[in-house]
């Protein structure tokens, strides 16, 4: 058995979380660079060329990428063989509440639909456990932003609708976000479970490596066609039209009851937030 100090953790994901919201993944930097090139427009690219020099000037300054420095969303895997000093609730937490204080992060964070007063810190985060063979511990992280989150969708469709049916979905749920979600957007879909379930594995979908390939044949396939189709609608960078209105579609599915598919759409804007770490 395997004693993890809460102090460990926290470090971690502290230094983590800071990261993030200073940098950009260098694959996602680099598929804006090659949407620069593919684009006709001026105004399109000129847009894009904004975003790359933001993210240059936030790195090397140590600068927040955007003012919405969102809601920390973690997915942790704990080994069987692992015992906490402290709650893991707790620990992620404590890492947010300085991350956020310490990195002179935006705290976005209100403690009630209605009252809607700051927690102050931006906690609590949003967790998400599961546990796995072994002594060790990963967290892949996210700061989800309001404006991409707010566009995000979940609809219980009948199996009937097959996948032209989902593709219409994903397809006009993106052409009337417009520009709202900030693209060049990535797209995360979930396919399968249930209400909660799909909506879960699409998030869990935007932070899949931008390079991998579905295993899936059928789900590789969608996903090559909805990137297709997404980006022909023109919407383009920042809503001002152009070639390059997502990076990139992943599709995560589950099994699900013989009555329902249910489809939701999580989209990432293109301040693309995310950090891996494994203790």
């Amino acid at each position: 058995m395997r004693l993890v100090q809460s102090k460990t953790i926290v470090d971690a994901l502290k230094k983590a979380i800071i990261k993030m919201n200073y940098e950009l993944d260098n694959s996602f930097v680099a598929r804006l660079r090659r949407a620069k090139e593919n684009e006709d427009k001026d105004l399109s690219k000129s847009i894009i060329q904004e975003i790359l020099d933001n993210q240059e000037i936030a790195k090397h300054g140590e600068y927040p990428l955007c003012q919405d420095t969102g809601i920390v969303v973690v997915f942790a895997e704990i080994g069987f063989d692992v015992k906490l000093q402290e709650p893991l609730e707790s620990s992620v937490n404590t890492a947010v509440s300085l991350a956020y204080k310490e990195g002179f992060l935006r705290k976005s964070v209100v403690n009630h639909p209605f009252d809607r007063k700051n927690t102050q810190d931006n906690t609590p985060a949003i967790i998400h456990t599961k546990l796995v063979p072994g002594d060790g511990l990963k967290f892949k992280i996210a700061a989800k932003g309001a404006g991409s989150e707010n566009m995000s969708v979940v609809k219980m469709l009948t199996p009937t609708v097959g996948v032209e049916g989902v593709k219409k979905l994903v397809v006009d749920t993106i052409f009337n976000a417009g520009g709202k979600p900030c693209p060049p957007i990535i797209v995360g879909i979930g396919l399968g479970g249930n209400l909660e379930k799909s909506a879960l594995i699409a998030k869990e979908a935007i932070l899949r490596d931008l390079d991998d390939y579905n295993p899936d044949p059928v789900l590789k396939k969608l996903e090559d066609e909805l990137y297709e189709e997404i980006n022909a609608l023109g919407v383009g960078p920042m809503g001002v039209g152009g070639k390059t209105t997502c990076i990139a579609v992943k599709i995560n599915s589950y099994p699900m009851h013989i009555a329902s598919l249910p489809v939701a759409i999580n989209i990432q804007c293109h301040a693309n937030r995310h950090e891996e770490v494994i203790l």
